[in-house]
């Protein structure tokens, strides 16, 4: 079944312990955009806010560096409570630096592909890497549907993780609806990003309908 790491983006604001609380039986790990208006045109999660998040759940937070500098807010959220670490490729001049001490400080690191990136720019980093999420809208965009060519970057990437024997895993973020689901499980994603999905339907139908799948 297709894993859930549950965008808290689509919450509702106003009560976010109450929200995690809800959805938390269904979510394998809580996703934390953290955007600072440069790299992605929004501001969302700071760490104080995810440091008063993390006393709500024992669930694993992965956090996706969407800002101009993610080095700079490594060791802020990772104090704050994250898990895992996504950033960027154009956002930062060393990556195998940026993995390696995502790694020393106890998380796991990931790398986001965008629309525009091929998987083949990931060919230096594939030892280090614990998880690759596939953007399928353009950065930042709540609302967007896939682009065309998502299942393929999907299959493309889950071939290369087979060829090499690696265990990274296979993430898509973005365009999260009934009708994209089942291709991205049938290309070969290991988690989904649901926002909207999760909080605005019946997370235990959500649930019995990825077993379905």
């Amino acid at each position: 079944m297709l894993q859930c790491s549950t965008s808290l983006w689509s919450a509702d604001l106003t009560n976010l312990e109450r929200e995690i609380k809800r959805v938390e039986p269904y979510s394998g790990r809580f996703h934390i955009d953290v955007a600072d208006g440069h790299h992605s045109p929004t501001l969302l999660f700071f760490p104080d806010l995810v440091k008063q998040m993390r006393a709500h759940t024992d669930r694993p937070f992965e956090v996706h560096l969407m800002t101009t500098d993610p080095d700079f807010w490594l060791d802020p959220f990772i104090e704050a409570g994250s898990n895992l670490i996504l950033f960027h490729l154009d956002s930062i001049k060393d990556p195998g630096r940026m993995i390696d001490g995502i790694h020393t400080k106890g998380n796991q690191a990931g790398i986001a592909l965008t629309l525009e990136e091929d998987v083949a720019v990931l060919e230096p980093y594939w030892d280090r890497l614990d998880m690759v999420t596939l953007i399928t809208t353009q950065v930042g965009i709540k609302g967007a549907d896939m682009d065309p060519g998502i299942p393929d970057k999907i299959r493309q990437t889950r071939e290369t993780i087979t060829r090499k024997n690696l265990s990274t895993l296979v993430q898509v973020d973005g365009a999260i609806r009934r009708h994209t689901v089942p291709l991205y499980h049938a290309a070969g994603a290991d988690w989904i990003v649901p926002g909207s999905l999760m909080f605005n339907e019946d997370p235990d139908e959500i649930q019995k309908w990825l077993k379905s799948l």
